[in-house]
């Protein structure tokens, strides 16, 4: 009797010692499970997608490192082996050339999005964007801002919605390039520029909707802004990087690109 009484501490112990150990065995399994993708987007989705980010972590406990740019750009450098797991253009042109390279997962291309673009100017300006892209013709105005198109599918539809209108001849010598879309509403946020073709998802981020007012371009004056992802086949996280497209598809994630002014594919 009194050794069982000495003994009993003892197995207390072991019995602490053991759940530890399966705790601790546990929460590396967790560990273990969670990833790391690294995503190339362009900058139009600057918002949007930092809030499917956040969601998708939270929700799964993996880790998305983002990368914005002009989708030409992220193009060029996909091209050469640029340590990107997944890419999201704003033209799914350039997915589909990684694609017929064979450089993408079969069968992992998604249409995700269509773009809109928009004529944005801050609050304070005196000129009415109501009146549409006749309103940049205002002798007023010094400097009009858009992405630079020879890389930037908004650059490009910024250049045929002011074909379509007939006022690019007029206006293209006051035309101040940025290097992506991002860039672009800054130079007009900041007050570099007067005014300035951008994409809706941006003009309707919190920041930039209580700073400014804009006109939503009609989408028959350019080339609809087809946005395409896919997962590159180079990826050595190809299992994280189906479940981020795979959320992006969801409901929750769908709900977060229409509220930035994204059309979603039928």
């Amino acid at each position: 009797m009194p050794i069982m009484k000495y003994m009993r501490p003892f197995y207390a112990m072991i019995g602490i010692l053991a759940m530890a150990l399966i705790l601790g065995l546990t929460n590396v399994r967790t560990d273990a499970q969670a990833g790391e993708v690294t995503v190339a987007a362009a900058s139009d989705l600057n918002f949007a997608i930092k809030e499917v980010i956040e969601e998708f972590e939270k929700q799964t406990g993996n880790k998305v490192k983002l990368s914005l740019g002009s989708s030409g750009n992220f193009f060029a450098q996909l091209q050469q082996g640029a340590p990107f797991d997944l890419y999201f253009s704003a033209d799914i042109g350039y997915p589909r050339k990684l694609e017929e390279a064979g450089l993408t997962v079969p069968g992992s291309l998604y249409r995700y999005a269509v773009g809109r673009v928009v004529v944005w100017a801050p609050k304070n300006s005196p000129l009415d964007v109501t009146k549409g892209l006749t309103v940049l013709r205002e002798p007023v105005i010094k400097k009009i801002a858009i992405a630079n198109p020879k890389h930037a599918p908004y650059g490009r539809a910024a250049v045929s919605a002011m074909e379509h209108g007939q006022v690019y001849g007029d206006v293209k010598d006051r035309l101040v390039l940025g290097e992506n879309i991002s860039q672009a509403a800054q130079f007009i946020e900041s007050g570099a520029c007067d005014v300035g073709i951008i994409a809706l998802s941006l003009a309707m981020a919190p920041a930039m909707k209580s700073a400014g007012n804009y006109w939503e371009i009609p989408s028959d004056h350019h080339s609809p802004l087809e946005q395409g992802a896919v997962i590159m086949k180079q990826s050595k996280n190809q299992d994280v990087a189906r479940q981020f497209l795979e959320f992006m598809k969801s409901e929750r994630g769908q709900e977060i690109m229409i509220r930035y002014g994204f059309t979603l594919p039928s």
